[in-house]
């Protein structure tokens, strides 16, 4: 039961009982939770308080409300290793998660502006887009460059839909060593939010990727745009002994 002496707010007591519930199957995946004025007569707080909890539960995106309907527990989000080596595509698939990729810009060189993060700044680097889509709904925009002379001539394979990792794998014959990431969360206007299908007010899991090769640092840079409330990115820690 909830503790009124307790320096945690009641709300966050019921919210943390409602988690434990959820998480032991009392309340399983897709199923229906009591309604805010049940919660609060069983728990014996005011219903704006039963409200918070929810509304915390909400926007943790474990419960979603339908109109009409009631509060419900959220279905169980798909997760996709972000860091993977294999690539991102590879993640995909290994969870068997069907996805398919379209190219939003083809792969050419150019030359990289000014950015004080990308690694290829005020030099020629390969560039090219793709979008990702699972089950019709786009869910990740990666914006891919590539190492000018590691990678000459790149931009005569065709990369719809195949692998990064398998082609550079195959006609490189190079795989990544090891690499870093930047997590942050940030906004879509324009072309990429229009493809993503978000507003421009939609928070976005935004990641910078730097991936390192045995012949070059920082061969491989992305920026990666994902769509959280569609899959849960991931990304596994190794133990250190």
């Amino acid at each position: 039961m909830l503790n009124s002496k307790s320096p945690i707010p009641l709300y966050h007591q019921l919210a943390d009982i409602l988690l434990v519930k959820i998480r032991s199957g009392e309340y399983p995946s897709g199923s229906k939770i009591q309604s805010e004025n049940s919660l609060a007569a069983h728990y014996g707080i005011g219903r704006p308080t039963a409200r918070q909890a929810t509304d915390l539960l909400v926007r943790k995106r474990v419960l979603i409300r339908k109109r009409g309907s009631g509060t419900f527990v959220c279905k169980d989000q798909k997760e996709v290793d972000l860091f993977s080596l294999a690539g991102t595509l590879s993640s995909f698939h290994k969870k068997g998660i069907s996805v398919y990729t379209s190219i939003l810009q083809k792969i050419k060189l150019e030359s990289i502006g000014d950015d004080p993060e990308n690694p290829f700044a005020n030099k020629k680097a390969y560039f090219f887009s793709r979008l990702s889509r699972v089950e019709k709904v786009p869910v990740l925009i990666e914006d891919i460059y590539l190492h000018e002379t590691l990678f000459a001539k790149i931009d005569r394979i065709d990369l719809s839909g195949r692998s990064l990792s398998q082609i550079v794998d195959e006609n490189f014959y190079m795989r990544p060593l090891g690499g870093k990431q930047n997590f942050r969360i940030g906004y879509l206007t324009g072309k990429k939010a229009q493809s993503l299908h978000v507003a421009p007010d939609t928070p976005i899991l935004t990641v910078k990727r730097f991936l390192h090769f045995e012949q070059a640092k920082n061969a491989v840079y992305s920026e990666l745009y994902c769509r959280t409330d569609q899959f849960v990115f991931s990304q596994e820690l190794g133990a250190y002994l």
